[in-house]
């Protein structure tokens, strides 16, 4: 299983070759990307790989996305405390929505918490809603950056459905 900086590099140059092929294509009229799109793939995929890594799962000890998060990634240890590594944080599917609804949920809190103990602070609204041609790309860029992790640890797409049916047949 590589170390969260191997994870980083494998990224990276994944990312590299995403890149270069999809301006290529771009530049051969294969495909319209525009600046915004683009952006917002780099954005999904740097926020997947750099903050939001599915080794999360073992924030209680040292984590390079823990490390991002700087004084707030103490806010990760509850969730390293409520999934097992491996367990459903590295599924394809669900593991990348679980950090997801937990980002949530924690900047929720916060926002509570800071509208209880001051309340005339001023704090951002809701943001408007987004074209679908960004947030598309945000989500592409995302999800690749957790499968790509996950296909470095060796873990299959199918791999909590097997462990299910083996449950299910033992029964």
């Amino acid at each position: 299983m590589p170390s969260g900086r191997v994870h980083n590099l494998i990224n990276i140059a994944a990312f590299s070759v995403v890149s270069g092929a999809a301006l290529t294509a771009s530049r051969q009229h294969v495909v319209v990307i525009t600046p915004a799109q683009a952006l917002a793939f780099t954005l999904g995929f740097a926020v997947g790989t750099f903050l939001l890594s599915p080794d999360l799962d073992l924030a209680e000890g040292k984590v390079d996305s823990k490390r991002h998060w700087g004084i707030l990634g103490v806010l990760w240890v509850p969730y390293g405390l409520l999934f097992s590594h491996r367990g459903l944080s590295h599924s394809w599917v669900l593991g990348p929505l679980t950090r997801l609804a937990y980002v949530a949920l924690m900047t929720a809190l916060i926002v509570g918490l800071l509208r209880y103990v001051a309340p005339g602070i001023p704090l951002p609204g809701v943001p408007e809603p987004v074209s679908l041609k960004v947030v598309l790309p945000v989500v592409a860029g995302y999800y690749l950056s957790q499968w790509l992790h996950l296909i470095a640890d060796g873990v299959r797409p199918d791999h909590g459905m097997k462990r299910s049916l083996r449950k299910a047949r033992r029964r």
